[in-house]
């Protein structure tokens, strides 16, 4: 069968992109090669030997596993600016300090040794969302061309969502979403969990000192190298600001916006984007290459109000959020219809948009509506549970 595909450039193709999608990348740049050769006018050929020898390149430049460090984790690293201190943090990510007996726990769970600098770091803070929450990257991924964001870093724990083994933890991703059992997801992104950041085991070993990685669900579960080891992942982290390049656009964009819909004018904001983010919490909005997200994690805002209907099936999932904001939409902002769009998951809301200006007043006032009690009440009484 090989000798009849000697002189064929598509059976060529077809074993390189097998093999591209093999990692097998030295072997399918010969293959795409000799594709082109025969077929001089193969584009698709020719785009995925530059990927192969992208990747073939990225291989050779990763660095080889290290080992566990001595010494004290972080030094002179000072914390004290390190994470953000919100509701949000502290409800859905923020434990007490874990114990011995709980790291043990943990790590018994996971069958995984945590790095000493990750448990430094949680003895500090046990979880929580950092002021910087991108970190570079030299090869693109679905979030970003050189970078990747984060939401937050799980705690060593149980009790809160996003713990190590909370509802929405390691295990969870793996056995839920089907990542990759190649050690620990230790932090959610902004995309509802269509990618994370794992410390990954595979060159280790369960008891060595782990890689740090991201997985990307939304290009088949691609591994992208981050950091040789948790604390360069971290000294690495820097600010959103520095992959902005659109800030006086957005100023513009949201004061532009009618100050008279929101509970506070966007106007008396004056663009500054941190006292946006307070006004919008616990709901999360996020720029997206050319798109704008606005994200609510499920069971830490309005439990009280999905009560109301729960022997109905209702407990605030981020489907149940989805049919509140649907019937928000249809009724209040029907100028907005199809143009604001809705992709919940079970443990997140989110709605997005390519029209910035469109999501950030649908944000505002879904979120003004959510702060008069009479008026949510009145909208959820006509959501359909999905």
């Amino acid at each position: 069968m090989a000798k009849q595909g000697v002189a064929d450039a598509l059976w060529h193709f077809r074993t390189g992109y097998s093999y591209y999608y093999l990692d097998r990348y030295e072997e399918a740049i010969a293959a795409f090669e000799q594709a082109i050769r025969l077929d001089p006018s193969d584009e698709l050929a020719r785009k995925l030997l530059r990927l192969s020898r992208t990747e073939a390149e990225r291989l050779l430049a990763k660095p080889m596993p290290t080992r566990v460090f001595s010494g004290v984790p972080f030094e002179p690293l000072d914390f004290s600016c390190f994470w953000e201190d919100s509701d949000y943090a502290r409800e859905a990510f923020v434990s007490d300090p874990p114990t011995d007996e709980l790291i043990a726990e943990v790590e018994e769970e996971l069958g995984y040794k945590l790095p000493a600098s990750y448990i430094h770091l949680m003895k500090l803070q046990n979880g929580g969302i950092p002021r910087n929450t991108c970190f570079p990257t030299k090869e693109a991924t679905s979030w970003a061309d050189d970078h990747i964001a984060i939401t937050g870093i799980m705690g060593i724990g149980k009790d809160k969502d996003y713990s190590l083994c909370g509802a929405f933890g390691s295990p969870f991703m793996i056995e839920e979403w089907g990542y990759p059992d190649i050690g620990v997801v230790f932090c959610d992104c902004p995309s509802a969990g269509h990618d994370v950041v794992m410390l990954d085991y595979r060159g280790c070993g369960p008891q060595g000192e782990p890689q740090v990685v991201h997985v990307d669900q939304e290009r088949d579960y691609r591994i992208t190298f981050l950091a040789s080891n948790f604390e360069d992942f971290i000294r690495g982290l820097v600010n959103e600001d520095t992959y902005d390049t659109s800030e006086a656009d957005t100023e513009q964009d949201l004061l532009r916006v009618p100050a008279g819909q929101f509970t506070t004018s966007l106007a008396e904001l004056g663009g500054h984007e941190t006292e946006i983010e307070t006004e919008l919490a616990p709901f999360k909005l996020v720029r997206h290459g050319d798109s704008t997200s606005v994200f609510l994690s499920a069971g830490i805002y309005k439990q009280d109000l999905f009560r109301l209907r729960e022997e109905e099936g209702f407990e605030g999932s981020g489907y149940d959020w989805a049919s509140l904001a649907a019937v928000f939409l249809e009724e209040r902002m029907p100028e907005l219809s199809g143009i604001v769009r809705f992709d919940p998951e079970a443990g997140m809301f989110s709605a997005y948009s390519g029209d910035r200006e469109a999501i950030v007043r649908f944000a505002h006032a879904f979120k003004s509506a959510c702060e008069d009690d009479v008026l949510i009440r009145d909208l959820f009484s006509r959501a359909e549970l999905d």
